[in-house]
């Protein structure tokens, strides 16, 4: 199972770094507005990657929220995309929720075991 979390948070970094740096006409739009498709996308990113690598997720987390500022910054580089502040606080902020709730999730797991034996 942990190949597959670990295969699923790659791919969806990898579409993330697409839409991020990609031609703007690619990158998908809904009724969200702008810091809600990235919220959406990166608290989705750090549930990922924290189910992925449980055993590292502070470090994890950390490597997460240096990436995000990376990745921002490339956009400097990308013709017809913008580097702004307030991307990188919407996005280090919710990827950093979605490690929350991956280690939330695997306490409640613990938890539902334990009762169980």
């Amino acid at each position: 199972m942990k190949i597959v979390f670990r295969l699923s948070a790659w791919l969806l970094a990898a579409a993330v770094a697409f839409a991020t740096l990609g031609p703007p006409n690619y990158r998908p739009h809904s009724h969200l507005g702008q810091d809600g498709e990235h919220a959406l996308a990166f608290v989705l990113i750090g549930l990922a990657f924290g189910l992925a690598y449980r055993s590292h997720r502070l470090l994890t987390t950390g490597i997460a929220v240096i990436l995000i500022g990376a990745l921002e910054l490339a956009q400097f580089l990308a013709p017809g995309r913008h580097a702004r502040l307030e991307d990188f606080v919407v996005d280090a902020t919710t990827a950093c929720i979605g490690f929350g709730l991956a280690a939330a999730l695997d306490w409640l797991a613990r938890q539902i075991r334990t009762q169980a034996t």
